[in-house]
């Protein structure tokens, strides 16, 4: 940033003119310290105070660490010496989680600038260290721990990505590595609306990744896009690649959001896909238009990380970015601001090359997504039926969406198996190929376990067995002693708020299928007839091919279910595959034994089921 500032290049110079035209970068001010910070709709509420100062801080931070004029360094720890020496407490309803969560990743921040600064005395950085600790910390693992004495998905996703930031933040300013452990473990198991796979609720073809509150407003989907954007660089920068996570899984957030806030050439917003959202608050059946357009200083982080640190194209953030440009302050104190002038990179030297490929049979057809690249001017998709190729051109000039259904298919072809790159058009020819992704027409046995004899339950398997596929086949063998109400032949998730499962006997006294990925609030399933057979062995299978799932039983169809949109594919990452154990905890274990469990991908016909049964 100094010797871009000091080159007078652009746009860090603006984002630098933005910084020192700011009021709270001034020399002069004085702290306002509180011994209580209040926020909520309560009596004495006074939260603006602190996060002005808290904007002070950073600010003054930020422009003595550019200008290396110490005299912004000793005002900076003017402030944060006043706060750490007068704060005993953050309160208010339940909205101290949200002041303790953003201005306490926030003024971690600042003080985490400073203390390389030989003007701040070691006594008073370990009692500013020793405020984030006790006064700041607490209330985030509160938080995360019984969200305020509520169901995990009773708030929106902010709260919970304010704590993990918060968190995030304290354990690096104070060495804490279990601190700062916490937060990157909640992130990608959690069970609340914020940790990753929850706050991308549903990820469309093209990978628009839809946003946990794009059903309640747009306002306070950027400011989880800043928040979220917040926590991947800091953990970036500790060497732990979260913007990575689950295949970019965050910016397929940031361009949902990015695209839903803006308008398509001839006016009207974009029309975005959206899948009904289901939480604690009630159903959302539709995008909210609630501050559509909304503007938010968020975006330089997320595009510069991806397109100029990676090469991966950001089409929706960067517009943003660039109307956007120079992101100045955080407004109201949600987000720290000034993110041109912090975060912009010089773009890569050389062209890079689609990723992220991914390929999934869906009925009679191959549904295919990838990450762009920076310079494409359109995208090609390319077709063997061998690895490695020869390929063919099966679909050219693709701009938008990236993503392509390919319904050409033959499962008697030379091998059945189809395999796949992409190919970036630039203005200096073709770019190198994306990685391959493999496609099985016919069902293609993945995981088979067998014990000798069948084992008693529970039984653990490994950790993402059923990550990618979409249609699929799961066959079971069950041997009930007793049929308990909601006991599990098997169950393959993450906790509550994702799994796949099949109980021998649902609260309706009938076999269930279900699958969801919001702690059952938008359970999909196919109920069977009656409850699995006690005191002998039972045959059970499940297959989806494309949105039809079927439920046998012996050999025989006991459902069906012909509105089936979800898939294994959509758990992401299931860390806790169980046979007759549950996700929920007060679930009982079946009693009995399992025996040859077998999972496809792709979905095995009435006749190969019925012959799995006789097997």
């Amino acid at each position: 940033m100094r010797q871009k500032v000091k080159e007078q290049a652009q746009p860090w110079l603006s984002g630098w003119n933005a910084l020192t035209g700011n009021g709270r970068a001034q020399l002069g001010a004085k702290p306002r310290p509180l011994a209580t910070v209040i926020r909520g709709d309560v009596p004495g509420q006074n939260f603006a105070q602190f996060y002005i100062d808290v904007a002070r801080a950073y600010q003054l931070a930020l422009r003595w660490k550019v200008s290396q004029d110490t005299r912004y360094a000793d005002l900076a720890v003017v402030f944060l010496n006043e706060w750490s020496s007068t704060l005993k407490e953050v309160t208010g309803n339940a909205d101290r989680f949200l002041a303790a969560g953003i201005y306490g990743y926030e003024f971690a921040n600042a003080a985490e600038i400073m203390r390389t600064y030989p003007g701040w005395a070691p006594a008073d950085f370990t009692r500013f260290q020793t405020m984030m600790l006790d006064i700041f910390y607490p209330l985030n693992n509160q938080f995360l721990t019984i969200h305020n004495g509520t169901q995990y998905s009773s708030y929106w996703a902010n709260w919970d990505q304010c704590s993990m930031a918060s968190i995030l933040a304290i354990g690096v300013l104070c060495d804490r590595p279990d601190i700062y452990d916490e937060a990157i473990s909640y992130y990608k198991a959690g069970q609340g609306n914020g940790a990753g796979l929850q706050a991308v609720y549903y990820v469309h073809p093209g990978y628009l990744g839809q946003w946990q509150e794009s059903g309640r407003d747009q306002g306070h989907c950027t400011l989880g896009i800043g928040l979220a954007g917040a926590f991947c660089e800091m953990a970036w920068n500790q060497g732990d690649d979260i913007y990575g996570y689950e295949n970019n899984r965050f910016l397929a957030g940031a361009e949902y959001v990015a695209k839903t806030n803006l308008r398509d050439d001839t006016g009207p917003f974009y029309t975005m896909p959206y899948f009904t959202n289901v939480n604690k608050q009630g159903k959302q059946a539709e995008l909210s238009t609630g501050a559509q357009g909304h503007r938010r200083g968020i975006w330089e982080s997320v595009h510069n990380h991806y397109a100029n640190r990676l090469g991966i194209a950001t089409p929706y953030t960067a517009l943003q970015a660039i109307q956007m440009r120079p992101e100045g302050d955080g407004g109201k104190g949600d987000e720290l601001g000034f993110g041109t002038l912090t975060f912009t990179r010089d773009p890569l030297p050389t062209a890079g090359r689609p990723s992220g490929l991914t390929a999934r049979l869906r009925g009679t057809q191959v549904v295919l997504s990838w990450w762009g690249c920076t310079g494409a001017q359109s995208y090609s998709v390319r077709r063997a039926e061998r690895a490695g190729g020869p390929y063919s051109v099966i679909a050219s000039g693709i701009t938008d969406a990236l993503t392509f259904n390919d319904t050409a298919l033959s499962a008697t072809g030379a091998t059945g198996v189809y395999h796949y790159v992409i190919v970036a058009a630039t203005a200096s020819g073709d770019s190198a190929p994306s990685t391959e992704a493999r496609v099985s027409v016919a069902p293609e046995l993945l995981l088979q376990w067998k014990p000798d004899g069948g084992a008693r339950t529970p039984v653990r398997l490994p950790t993402g067995l059923a990550k990618n596929a979409a249609d699929f086949t799961v066959s079971v063998r069950v041997f009930l002693d007793s049929a308990a109400t909601w006991a599990r032949a098997f169950d393959f998730g993450s906790g509550t708020r994702r799994y796949m499962m099949l109980t021998v006997r649902n609260g309706g006294g009938v076999v269930r299928y279900g699958i969801s990925t919001v702690h059952g609030f938008n359970e999909e399933g196919i109920d069977g007839t009656s409850a699995l057979a006690t005191g002998r062995w039972v045959h059970v299978a499940v297959t989806l091919s494309g949105t039809l799932g079927t439920l046998y039983v012996d050999g025989v169809v006991d459902g069906t279910n012909a509105q089936m949109t979800l898939t294994p594919a959509d758990l992401g990452e299931t860390t806790q595959n169980w046979l007759g154990h549950s996700q929920f905890p007060k679930d009982p274990d079946l009693q009995g034994r399992v025996d040859d469990l077998r999972f496809y991908s792709g979905a095995l016909g009435a006749t190969e089921i019925a012959a799995l049964a006789k097997a």
